[in-house]
């Protein structure tokens, strides 16, 4: 599927059609993940990643990978 997204040409003359097709991969992958609506292999496979590097991604941009409270975590130990 192709969408197209009308931006401002001073926006992007600094850029490439590449590097700007890559930048909105990488914020929508990020962004579906945060919210729950894909799965960590789905977001990394729609930013061309593996699941590690998009792991990595995440950290980098704080986006949290494993979505446990402390509190959940504690409930699950055994006693």
């Amino acid at each position: 599927m192709q969408i197209a997204v009308n931006l401002p040409s001073d926006f992007v003359a600094f850029q490439s059609a590449a590097d700007i097709e890559k930048d909105m991969r990488f914020s929508y992958s990020l962004c579906l993940f945060k919210n729950s609506r894909v799965t960590l292999a789905k977001a990394a496979e729609l930013m061309g990643l593996n699941i590690y590097d998009f792991m990595a991604a995440c950290k980098q941009n704080e986006v949290a990978v494993i979505d446990i409270s402390k509190e959940e975590l504690q409930e699950e130990r055994p006693a």
